[in-house]
């Protein structure tokens, strides 16, 4: 049997192929059908029929979306795709495919990847955190996911950024509707949006990087608001579950100036002497959120 993992996306949905050895044997991506949820599911059971057809197997199905399924209607809800929101996705793809899917939170199935053989293998207790388009967050405890009694565990970016100065309250609502949300300062468009406040033009989250490497003053001080922004934001995790370890995933991660600023910010905010949680890189980067859905099954 092979396990197949679905990432789906808002701009692509991606599966890839795990055999017994958790060996990656397949990869396939297509676009996401924009707004249409219909065609998504379709879109999907391609995926599936096309990677048994070529690999000549059969497979489990796990799948990594945005938001969760409510354990109380069984519907899909908080996601950014809102084509998806109040639809029994689970329940459709489980018939389109003909039989049992497995679906999860797209930062619960990068946690889990990356605690079982990824950056944080080694671990006990796991907090993964995706900065990027959006953010959020994944649980994992003695490599197991854990989804909590609302099916909301790790929901890190729609809390409030704690200890907002006059300022940040100033920033508009989040797409949720709620107020001073992480993801409102902490992803890529949170940033782009604090550089052209303060440098008056547009910039992409690599842009900025790269000004700061310059020396453009705006672009430092932007990098140093947002460093402090998430070690503000982490803290608070911390001292409530405090985990071992802490591993980054989406495009922000890949700011190599995290792993060196924001550790020794921490210790401002955390309740202990000395942060013994450390802040890792992932090992698969962008196929760890595949991987995860993948093992959904294991």
């Amino acid at each position: 049997m092979l396990r197949f993992g679905v990432d789906l996306g808002g701009s692509k949905i991606e599966l890839i192929a795990l055999d017994d050895a958790a060996a990656e044997c397949y990869r396939q991506r297509v676009t996401t059908p924009q707004g249409d949820y219909k065609k998504t599911l379709l879109a999907i059971a391609d995926l599936v029929a096309t990677a048994e057809t070529k690999l000549a197997a059969v497979g489990s199905v796990g799948i990594g979306t945005p938001g969760s399924i409510s354990p109380t209607t069984g519907l899909l809800r908080n996601s950014n795709s809102v084509c998806l929101n109040g639809m029994p996705l689970q329940q459709d793809l489980e018939k389109i495919l003909a039989r049992p899917v497995r679906l999860a939170n797209d930062a619960n199935c990068f946690a889990l990847s990356e605690a079982v053989d990824g950056a944080a293998m080694d671990a006990a207790s796991v907090f993964a955190v995706i900065i990027g388009t959006g953010c959020g967050a994944g649980l994992v405890i003695d490599k197991k996911l854990i989804n909590g009694a609302n099916a909301i565990s790790g929901e890190w970016g729609h809390n409030p950024l704690p200890a907002p100065s006059q300022e940040e309250q100033a920033v508009p609502r989040c797409w949720c509707g709620r107020s001073l949300c992480i993801e409102s300062f902490l992803s890529g468009p949170a940033l782009s949006a604090e550089y052209q406040r303060v440098g008056r033009q547009f910039r992409s989250a690599q842009e900025i990087v790269d000004l700061a490497t310059k020396g453009d003053v705006a672009a430092e001080a932007v990098l140093q608001t947002y460093e402090l922004r998430l070690a503000r934001s982490l803290a608070q995790v911390v001292n409530i579950l405090d985990p071992h370890v802490i591993v980054f995933g989406g495009g922000l991660s890949n700011m190599t100036r995290l792993y060196d600023n924001v550790p020794p910010l921490l210790s401002e905010f955390v309740f202990t002497d000395v942060v013994q949680t450390e802040l890792r890189r992932p090992k698969f980067g962008d196929s760890s959120g595949v991987r995860g859905a993948a093992r959904l099954w294991s």
